[in-house]
């Protein structure tokens, strides 16, 4: 009795969504376009922290290297973002990694990640809205923060701010309006705020290339010894020099910068949470996904070495690298200019924390994993009402009172966990059986396929059956009988995906654990991480060699499974990398996430009820009410 309510209750956990590909129904308004898109991405993407992580990175951890740094973070990031663009092409609806771990590795995982990424996107909300509030009152010089601080000061320290920040409280409160209102009213501000922001941006990356000086890219000893002077004579405390030239800290202070510029890329899993407002969204959301990292990729780079250029690289504002930039070749009203790109900057990037956020306490709630009262849309403006306007509250009151500096590492758990949770899936889903194809991919197929293409799609549906039921050998793991996807070689990658994917963070936590005693050559560490490595390599060719679907996408990542392991391996470093504090926070996060999903999520999700239904309904005739007359159109 014991082992059979275990059993249902671990099929409750991982029991997946199942989604129609054939029906475009969406309670929403399909006004996004590619620009739109785009400019959403970009906008979320792009924020202040171009305007300051160049100068905190070139002084500290790579000189004029950081161009290489951001080269190598943008590199990771695509990685991430070729597994968001294949599942935005097969999965076009709302919810982003949330849906796509619904649809491929089960329930419990997909709440995870849903209730991360709204902890992400409330503080990143909460954190952009003070940030603003901080440049805006800098500008005008510090009068707002003077004033609160002597009238309603309420520090408490590592908890509350040290005043209620009232300015960032009505500007979330504000964009809630704003995004309550209609969705393409708020892509239309969005694209505003992003074009002042890339005009500015490029106003910099020029003045840079015109006004700098190539030789800051290889500084001697005796020239940082002469700038240094002058510097401490007009007290400016300089940088370490390191071994100067263009590599003053070594490939290990490129490897360490990249890592840090890797944050610098996060936002734009925004845009696969439109699945349900892009026009056309199988094509807008891949594309769009690759054109704005590319586009952030071109202005980080193209801002960090206009700054090495005009600045060498020791005498970089650590605080205030582009005013103290202009003012070092001459050009200090330029200050004003970036100053007003910093504002756009943050703005758009606030946009594009908010945007997200209802989208996936919508999709949650529709699911029944959350309250299904946040699951309203509005009639007229197609917009997720409740979920906006609850998000907004929130995101708000955590702005106005709470101090967010040691929270905004549990940022960067929640989307590093979902960008290795898409990772997984992409690898899964690719190499599991189709059960067929829907009318929809029928009839492209046979509008624009091509013979061979033709001839593929009969020779998988005809033998489907046939080879559904390929038995298990130890051969069948190197070399699979059936050139198409079976349960057996869908069951073995699932498997192996999951053994792979323990050994990759096994492998990370030594290795961020550890260094420096694998750097001394420590032998047990050694052959530890060459076991490890070992092991995932031969898991990685068993991946390899089992046949893949053949079902037509408009975007595919390619190279796997080199491509998804590559990026679950970023990522988990990168998370192996936070201290304890943000790991304990995260836990209990994740308490108070279980506790709504095993009190309530559990019991109301609609699985659990479509399960319920088709066990009423299994003795009903094939063609009743109730049945599926054509399965092959979920996935």
């Amino acid at each position: 009795m014991l082992e059979k309510t275990m059993k249902s209750f671990g099929k409750k956990l991982i029991r997946r969504r199942v989604v129609d590909l054939n029906s475009e129904e969406t309670r929403f308004a399909r006004c996004l376009s590619i620009l739109d898109l785009i400019a959403l991405g970009v906008g979320s993407t792009l924020g202040a922290g171009v305007y300051v992580l160049a100068g905190e990175v070139a002084m500290e951890q790579a000189g004029p290297s950081i161009v290489l740094c951001f080269f190598i973070a943008a590199v990771s990031s695509v990685l991430a973002g070729l597994c968001y663009a294949e599942f935005g092409a097969r999965v076009p609806k709302a919810g982003s990694a949330y849906l796509y771990s619904f649809v491929t590795v089960g329930e419990i995982w997909a709440f995870t990640t849903g209730w991360n990424l709204i902890l992400s996107y409330v503080i990143g909300t909460a954190s952009v809205a003070r940030a603003w509030s901080s440049a805006f009152d800098n500008i005008i010089g510090n009068h707002i923060s003077t004033f609160f601080r002597n009238s309603t000061a309420l520090h408490l320290k590592n908890v509350l701010a040290e005043y209620p920040d009232f300015f960032a409280l009505f500007l979330v409160l504000l964009l809630t309006g704003l995004l309550a209102f209609g969705v393409s009213e708020s892509a239309l501000v969005n694209k505003i705020f992003t074009s002042i922001n890339l005009l500015v941006l490029s106003f910099v990356i020029v003045s840079g290339f015109v006004k700098g000086n190539v030789k800051n890219w290889s500084v001697s000893e005796e020239y940082y010894q002469n700038r240094s002077q002058e510097a401490l004579k007009s007290g400016i405390t300089p940088g370490k020099f390191g071994a100067g030239g263009f590599f003053p800290f070594g490939f290990e202070g490129v490897l360490s910068g990249a890592a840090t510029c890797f944050y610098a890329f996060v936002g734009f899993d925004c845009i696969a949470t439109t699945g349900e407002e892009a026009r056309n969204p199988q094509r807008s959301i891949p594309i769009s996904i690759i054109v704005s990292l590319l586009i952030c990729f071109l202005a980080y780079f193209g801002v960090s070495a206009a700054l090495t250029l005009m600045v060498p690289y020791f005498l970089v504002n650590r605080d205030s690298p582009l005013p103290e930039a202009f003012k070092e070749v001459g050009w200090e009203p330029a200050r004003y200019v970036v100053a007003i790109g910093s504002l756009c900057a943050l703005s758009a990037s606030l946009l594009g924390s908010m945007f997200p956020m209802p989208r996936v306490i919508y999709a949650m709630a529709e699911d029944g994993l959350l309250f299904t009262s946040l699951s309203r849309v509005h009639s007229r403006t197609k917009t997720p009402l409740v979920a906006t306007v609850v998000s907004g509250i929130i995101s708000a009151l955590m702005a106005f009172l709470f101090e967010l500096k040691d929270l905004v590492n549990l940022m960067s758990i929640g989307t590093l966990l979902a960008y290795s949770l898409v990772a997984v899936c992409v690898l899964i889903l690719r190499y599991q059986p189709e059960m067929g194809s829907s009318s929809k991919d029928v009839e492209m197929l046979e509008v624009n396929g091509s013979e061979e293409e033709k001839v593929i799609m009969n020779v998988s549906v005809n033998s489907n059956q046939t080879t559904l039921k390929e038995k298990f050998t130890w051969g069948s793991l190197f070399c699979p009988s059936a050139e198409i996807p079976t349960h057996t070689s869908g069951l073995i990658v699932y498997i192996s995906t999951t053994v792979v994917s323990i050994m990759i963070t096994v492998l990370c936590g030594i290795l961020a654990q550890e260094g420096k005693a694998l750097m001394k050559g420590n032998i047990g560490w050694v052959v530890a991480c060459a076991l490890l490595l070992g092991i995932s390599l031969v898991i990685t060719i068993i991946i390899w060699r089992q046949p893949e679907s053949k079902k037509r996408l408009t975007f595919k990542v390619p190279a796997l499974p080199v491509l998804p392991l590559f990026s679950i391996f970023v990522n988990v470093y990168l998370m192996m990398q936070l201290d304890a504090g943000t790991w304990a926070r995260f836990a209990v996060w994740m308490a108070i996430g279980f506790a709504i999903y095993f009190g309530y999520g559990i019991r109301h999700s609609v699985e659990a009820q479509t399960t319920q239904q088709s066990q009423l309904t299994t003795n009903k005739p094939l063609n009743s009410a109730g049945s599926d007359p054509n399965p092959d159109a979920a996935i």
